[in-house]
This record gives C-alpha cells, structure tokens and sequence, in this order.
C-alpha cells in the first residue's frame, strides 16, 4: 500500500498533467472586447453543455461607502429587482423563471453583481433585461422603504442573531482604524434606519455606468455573436462621467503597533475565538511572492483533515472542537490571516488561543516539511483546478479578478507561482506577519440563549 506522502505527490503530479492538457480546451479561448460606451465585454466559450452565464459586474462595493450610507450598495443591490418602466416590479426574475433559468445577485467589500444562468439561446433575453435596468431602474418611496425593512430583517437573521457573524463584525471593524473595510457590507442597523431613496438613487447615478461595468459571458456560445449582442442591448447606454471613481485616492490602513482585544457578548451555546493578522493582498501576479506563501501557509495549517491545527489541537490535545485557518488572496483592499476555533468542554478560550500561538511558534522556529507543503500545494492547487468545471465558477473567476484590478488571463500565473512556493517561503511569512503588533483577538462570551423561535426568513430574501 502507498504511504500518504506518496500518495500525496501522486495526486500533485495527476493535478499537474492535468494542468498541462487543460490549456488547449480550457484556458485558451477567453475572448476581450470593448464597446464605444466603456463597457468590457469578456466572453469564454465553453461548449460541454447548451447553457450560459451572464454575469454583468459593477466596480462598487462597501469599499466605495461613506459613513452614514453604509450599506447602500448592498441595498440598491435588492432595489435593482424592483422595476423600470419596461419591466415591472418583480417581472426580471419571472421572466427569467419562465425560460427555466435562475437569476441572483450579491455585494461584497470590491464589488456588485448580477448573474443570469439560462439556456444558450435565451442569452438575449438575459442581456435585454439586465442592459434595461442598467439605467432606467425606477426607485419610489413605497418600494424602497418597504425593500429596508428586508434588508433590516436580513441584518438581524445573519448578523445580529448568529453569534459567530457577530463576533467577525465586530473584530473587522476593531481590527481596521481607518480603511473601509472596518464597515459591515450589511451595512451599521442605524446606517439602515435612516436610509433614504435619495442615497440609493445617487449610488445607482454614480456608479451604475457602462463604463464602470464588466460583462463576462461564459458558456455554449460564440464570442463574435455574443459581442454583436452585447453591442445591441448594451451599445446605446450612454456613457456617464466616474470623477469619483478617476479620483479615488488611496486607503492606506495606519500600521498597528499592538494587540487588539475585545469580548462580544452574545446568546451563545458554546465560547469562541478569532485572531486576525493583516497581512497583503495580491497586486502583481508575477512579481508578488507573499500572498502566494500566505495560500500555502492556510493550506498547512487548514486545508485538509491531516493540517496541523485539526490534527494537534482536535484529534491530539483535545483542546478544540474544531479550528481552523483562512486567508483570500484576491481583494481591492488589504487583506487578512485568521486563525479561529471552538474550545473543547471544560476548555478556556485562553487556553485555545495558547494553543494556536504555540502552532504558529512551532510553524515559525522548525518550518514545514516538504510533505506537508506538497499535501497543502495539492489542496490548493486542485481547488483552484476544479472550480473551473463550473461555467459559474469560471465566470466568477473572471469577473473577480478583472474588478479588483487583475487580469482574466492571471489563473494559469497564479497556479504556476503557487506550485512554486517553497517551504522556506512559508515559513517567512508566518514569522514576518503572524506577530502581535498586527494582532487582534476577539472572542465571544456566551449568554444564556434566550428562549423564542428562531428567525423567519423575510419575504424578498434573494441570497
């Protein structure tokens, strides 16, 4: 029988021929345009199937909020479903139901999205509707301030009431002194109580243009025909003066000098805890080779039922129900290193939060071993592999990338500098960045659970 280790590279090596097969059918055909209007039009064929994925991406997000608007991305996001003069409230989704597609939405820090997944020739109706509400969205009072309610509910079923999502929120906004980032994308409850359709409006005006628009179309379809309908339904929208997005001046968020600390109390069954370290985000695909150590670094400590934490701290030591480690790579904004878990009973966060710094000490005195590096290289790699077996996947992928400043051409870079990483890069990153003075903790004291029925989920609740 093989041992693990063998088994490990044997799996790395099949990830990699794959890898070297996958360009010609995969990688190769991603097609750009652009229309006179601004708008970028990426489109990436892929014939396995008569289906499509229109996916049309605003470059606004909660990074682009200002205080006493926060979450106004998020809300206009759930007002773009409510009508334009050709299309009555509530009619985008049923049309698209009608066809046997699926439509949705989501906002995030980086950027807004709206996606179509639909038969390939019921593409044009997909773009008909989506170019419509580009720019002739109606917003009026009634459906507004009923559409807050929603959003407020929301807030409450996601946020307030669960524990976990608390405590993050908390520890983002501790965690950031100054850049955006400290800012729910849920948006401050006060923030919400007091929106007004004005806000919304001038959030659709100022950043709801071709020109700050990227449409990506991935699936059964041809390039050249997909762009001559993007020019139909897309091409006559005008395009819209972006000083403010021309204008954007950097978020440097200060260095920290120290430990953060702070205790949420929640209704809780059981005690948790966070540590976040600031750490940087990817902004050149060749030459960067931190965050690249940073992925690595996740997949050692996180990425398989054989990592380290879930092997010391929850099958060995029995100090933690589970714990783990995340990190994302790609973001407009700085990113962050968390390491998180739930004590065991008759175990402290104290005790837990003990135990995850003895891990890194270890981590940064003996480094990894090469066995461990290639089990975590072909997590990582196999990962960012697979998601491209989804249309959907694919067109995330590309859309993600091209809004937060990178390339649709970047996936193949990015897997090669991540099979590069060596251990000796790993180990640097965890001594350089998994230090106190980029330290906060948080953690959750739990309050007795108060006894009602949980939540209900609120009409109008899309994602």
């Amino acid at each position: 029988m093989k041992t693990d280790y063998v088994m490990t590279f044997t799996f790395f090596r099949f990830i990699t021929a794959i890898m070297v097969l996958m360009p010609a059918t995969i990688f190769a055909n991603p097609h750009e345009y652009m229309l006179k209007n601004g708008l970028k039009l990426i489109v990436k064929e892929d014939h396995r199937s008569p289906v499509v994925v229109s996916l049309i991406w605003y470059k606004a997000g909660s990074i682009d909020e200002l205080d006493g608007t926060t979450g106004i991305a998020h809300a206009l996001e759930h007002m773009m479903f409510k009508g334009t003069e050709k299309v009555p409230s509530g009619e985008f989704s049923k049309q698209i139901a009608a066809v046997g597609g699926r439509d949705n939405a989501f906002t995030s820090r980086d950027y807004t999205g709206y996606f179509q997944q639909l038969h390939k020739q019921h593409l044009p109706l997909a773009m008909k509707l989506e170019s419509d509400r580009m720019r002739n969205l109606i917003l009026t009072e009634n459906e507004f301030t009923k559409e807050m309610n929603v959003v407020m509910e929301e807030r409450r079923l996601r946020t307030d009431d669960k524990p976990h999502a608390l405590v993050y929120e908390k520890m983002m906004a501790v965690a950031f002194q100054s850049h955006p980032y400290r800012r729910p994308v849920i948006g401050w409850m006060n923030d919400l109580e007091n929106m007004r359709m004005e806000d919304a409006q001038e959030w659709y005006d100022r950043w709801y243009a071709p020109n700050n628009a990227i449409l990506v179309v991935v699936g059964d379809v041809n390039a050249k025909e997909t762009f001559d309908l993007a020019k139909k339904y897309y091409g006559a929208i005008e395009t819209r003066p972006l000083t403010p997005l021309a204008e954007r001046k950097p978020q440097t968020e200060p260095a920290q000098v120290g430990v953060k600390r702070l205790t949420v109390k929640a209704p809780a069954n059981l005690p948790y805890l966070v540590m976040s370290y600031h750490t940087p985000a990817l902004r050149d695909v060749t030459n960067d080779w931190e965050p690249y150590a940073l992925e690595m670094l996740e997949g050692v400590l996180d990425g398989n039922a054989s990592a380290r934490l879930n092997k010391a701290l929850v099958r060995e030591s029995q100090i933690a129900n589970s714990t783990g480690a995340g990190y994302s790579i790609m973001s407009r904004g700085p990113s962050m290193f968390y390491l998180d878990g739930t004590p065991s009973e008759g175990k402290t966060v104290q005790e837990l939060e003990e135990a995850l710094r003895g891990e890194i000490e270890k981590l940064t005195r003996d480094g990894v071993t090469e066995k461990e590096l290639a089990r975590a290289k072909a997590q990582v790699v196999a990962s960012h592999i697979y998601q491209r077996d989804s249309i959907f996947s694919q067109a995330m992928q590309i859309g993600r990338l091209e809004s937060i400043g990178l390339s649709y051409r970047d996936p193949d870079k990015i897997l090669k500098k991540l099979q590069a990483v060596t251990a000796e890069q790993v180990q640097n990153v965890a001594k350089k960045y998994l230090q106190d003075d980029s330290l906060t903790v948080a953690t959750l004291d739990p309050q007795p659970l108060e006894q009602k029925q949980p939540a209900k989920v609120p009409d109008g609740l899309r994602h």
